[in-house]
Formats: C-alpha cells, structure tokens, sequence
C-alpha cells in the first residue's frame, strides 16, 4: 500500500500556509464624519453649499434679457421649456465679475416657490469636509456676504458655508423691479 496523500488533505495542508504568511488588511484607526457641498467661487472668495441647495450645474446659457430690472437680473433663458430667471451674484454683491465667460457656471435652485439660476465665477466640484474643522464663526466674511454665510470649514483655503435659503428669503433678492 502506498502512503498517497489524499487531495483533501493536500488543500487543507495549502491553506494553512497561506493562513500563516498571509498579511493582514489595513485598518483604519480613525474613522471622522464628513460633510459635502458643492463648492464654487464667488467674487474671488472660495465658497460651499450644502448638496441639497443646488438642484443643477449649468454653463451659463443664452438668456434674454428684460427691461426695467435691477442691472444683477442678466435675464431669462430657456432650459428644457421652463424660463430660468438669471441672476449674477456677484453684481448683486457689489463685486465686479473678473472670471472669464468660460469657468463661469449657473447653480440653478429650485425649491419650494424658487425657481433661478445664481451665475457664479466657477465651480469647484463636489467638496468634502470633516465636520471637525466647521467653525461657526467665519473669519475675514466681506460685509455683503454676512447674512448669507453661516460659517466656514478650515482648510486651506478657508472655505464659506453659504445659505441659499437665507438668500431666497431676502426681501434685496426677491425685489428685482426697478
């Protein structure tokens, strides 16, 4: 009779070795909650909102404009057969608008009775933040921006947390007739 090891065996006798020179998987000590917006920049100043504010990201669209309107309301554009009010923040912010056409891009919000394109300077894509470094205190906020900005998350650079809703609210804002 020989002494044949079994198959079974053979495999089990395989993965006890690579049991043992295995190396284990990377943990992760330590787990931080983050939080995300969309961030972008408004009059040279880098911003965040929170994901739920904006409903979409738009190239700045052909729009026409409309008489006897506050010089910020570029105007209206079609987009996908609904009239989109345009606004340009940065004008209604007093700021002169320095980014070339091309980085500009248009944060439509559309909620509860507000339907509008805010054009800001460019889009800075989908930012995330640990919640630690929020700071309800933002430093160095421009006067304007004041009401709107409800704190910063410190990173480098300081970015604003920006309330649309307070925006939208805004008795300034709403109020676009000459």
């Amino acid at each position: 009779m020989s002494n044949a090891t079994h198959p079974f065996d053979l495999l089990q006798l395989l993965v006890n070795q690579c049991r043992q020179q295995a190396i284990g998987l990377p943990a992760q000590e330590v787990v931080s909650e983050t939080w995300s917006g969309v961030g972008f920049r408004l009059a040279g100043q880098p911003m965040v909102a929170a994901m739920g504010e904006v409903s979409e990201i738009l190239h700045e669209p052909r729009y026409t404009a409309l008489p006897r309107v506050k010089s910020w309301v570029r105007g209206v554009a079609n987009v996908r057969g609904r009239l989109l009010p345009i606004v340009d923040l940065s004008r209604f912010f007093g700021a002169s608008v320095s980014a070339p056409r091309k980085q500009r891009r248009v944060l439509v919000l559309d909620r509860d009775e507000l339907f509008v394109g805010l054009l800001v300077d460019e889009v800075l894509g989908m930012q995330h933040f640990p919640v630690s470094s929020f700071t309800s205190d933002a430093p160095d906020v421009p006067a304007a921006f004041r009401p709107y900005v409800v704190g910063a998350y410190r990173r480098d650079p300081v970015s604003l947390v920006f309330n649309f809703r307070a925006l939208a609210r805004d008795q300034a804002f709403l109020d676009v007739a000459i």
